[in-house]
């Protein structure tokens, strides 16, 4: 099962939005479950919704769990890419 990202990723909600898929993701791995988030629905985003993927998966990996981010929009990998974060979104 994966945890989906909301469709508004900005600034302004970056925290929150972090702190409830950081709780729900490594919910999932204490349950000995992958952790997967899916990014499919993001729709509006800026630079911060990157920082909250790389959250997500500090924190599932830092439990010694295994991330996966699938559906990432296109442009969020051209912004990956121009961070040099790609690597890290698997």
């Amino acid at each position: 099962m994966s945890i989906a990202l909301p469709a508004l990723v900005m600034q302004d909600q970056a925290q929150s939005v972090a702190d409830g898929l950081v709780a729900a993701l490594c919910a999932q791995v204490t349950q000995g479950r992958e952790a997967v988030l899916d990014a499919s629905a993001l729709q509006q985003f800026d630079s911060s919704a990157l920082a909250v993927v790389l959250a997500c998966r500090r924190a599932v990996l830092a439990l010694g769990g295994v991330f996966h981010v699938t559906g990432l929009p296109a442009r969020a990998q051209a912004l990956a890419k121009v961070y040099g974060v790609t690597e890290l979104l698997g």
